[in-house]
């Protein structure tokens, strides 16, 4: 969580309560860049939404300038949070409904509602009404009521005497926890070995999140820090690319925890005494049938 990017969208006016709740939502997931990349259903846990809701209210945000998406195919999209490029006045604009004028006839210039629907404060005729007003019945409509289409309601309702549903336990803020100590572990060790600070983009983000996804929460920052100390030729070639560590992680994780790195010399001593191992097995199973077979005659 980015408690900058947090601390700058809470003051922020002129939005529903579903479009704050999803800004809320993607800022306390969000980095100190205001980078994140939550899944839609993962959003609409946490705020208590339809995926359709969720949607609705990023396309607002997007509108206004306080989100922008980049969508990427078979993955979460990464979505950045903006605060300081809100546009109060778009959002002021964009905010305001129609609204039907009160009851009573309709003055010089009104336009009646379409279909002979009744306007705002006026009785609703039931179906089968008789002429002469016969049939009607009275269902007082309150003068300030906007129904809208796409816009679902914005405050979930719960039956009499029960509160609120407890809070959804998200694993993706955990998950997000565990990428940001990777990276800071891997950037602090890359940073001593070669005296820079790694590039950052969204395709490392992806491969930290691949890599705590494949080595767990706990491990993968030991294992990234670790990964530094690798003096592998094609390795050390590639300025320890965090590729490099994603596309063997399990086997440095094991390398890692037995406190031993295999170099390619290492390896080839390792499968020469193994075929040794094995041919002084076979001399011996050799000599045994050998033996059983002299004593046989």
């Amino acid at each position: 969580m980015s408690t900058i990017i947090m601390s700058h969208c809470w003051p922020l006016q002129g939005l529903s309560v579903t479009q704050k709740a999803v800004l809320i939502s993607l800022a306390d997931q969000a980095n100190d860049d205001g980078v994140c990349w939550p899944a839609i259903a993962t959003i609409g846990k946490r705020c208590c939404m339809c995926d359709r809701a969720v949607r609705t209210a990023m396309d607002h945000l997007e509108a206004v300038g306080l989100l922008s998406r980049e969508r990427r195919f078979n993955s979460s999209n990464v979505y950045v949070v903006t605060p300081a490029k809100f546009d109060a006045t778009a959002a002021a604009t964009k905010g305001k409904r129609k609204t039907a004028k009160g009851g009573g006839a309709p003055g010089a210039g009104a336009v009646p509602h379409a279909g002979g629907a009744p306007a705002a404060g006026r009785a609703a005729p039931r179906a089968g009404g008789g002429a002469g007003g016969a049939g009607l019945e009275v269902r007082p409509v309150p003068p300030n009521r906007h129904i809208t289409i796409n816009e679902p309601s914005e405050e979930p309702s719960f039956p009499a005497g029960l509160s609120a549903a407890p809070p959804v336990v998200d694993s993706e803020t955990e998950l997000q926890a565990a990428c940001r100590a990777t990276w800071a572990a891997y950037a602090k060790a890359y940073a001593q070995r070669h005296g820079a600070a790694p590039v950052r983009n969204a395709k490392v983000n992806a491969n930290v999140k691949q890599l705590v996804q494949r080595l767990g929460h706990s491990e993968a920052p030991q294992v990234a820090a670790w990964f530094l100390a690798v003096n592998e030729r094609n390795v050390v070639q590639a300025l320890h690319d965090l590729g490099f560590l994603l596309t063997r992680c399990e086997a440095y994780r094991t390398q890692w925890a037995t406190g031993r790195q295999m170099t390619q010399t290492g390896a080839m001593q390792q499968d020469q005494t193994q075929s040794n191992a094995t041919t002084a097995d076979d001399a011996k199973a050799l000599l045994r049938q050998m033996k059983g077979q002299a004593n046989a005659h």
